[in-house]
């Protein structure tokens, strides 16, 4: 039978702060991208963002963080480094 992990064991900083530059990376190509597809602003060598597409951008990112962590136990980066 599997083990669970220990709920208290500590979790090494190194795994958090990989996830969390992991995690910005992602989100922001991610809702970059759909944000600059959705607005027209995508180019040759990916999106370029601004003004009000941008503040899109950037309330998508954090709320991908606040929802993530809580009310999916973590994001995706988290879930993957066992970082939560």
């Amino acid at each position: 039978m599997l083990e669970a992990d220990e709920p208290d064991k500590p979790v090494a900083t190194w795994r958090k702060v990989l996830a969390a530059i992991l995690d910005f990376i992602t989100a922001f190509a991610l809702f970059g991208y759909l944000v600059a597809r959705v607005t027209g602003n995508t180019t040759e060598s990916g999106f370029k963002l601004e003004g009000a597409p941008a503040l899109v951008m950037f309330a998508l990112v954090i709320a991908y963080f606040i929802v993530g962590r809580r009310y999916l136990g973590g994001t995706i980066w988290q879930r993957i480094l066992k970082a939560r």
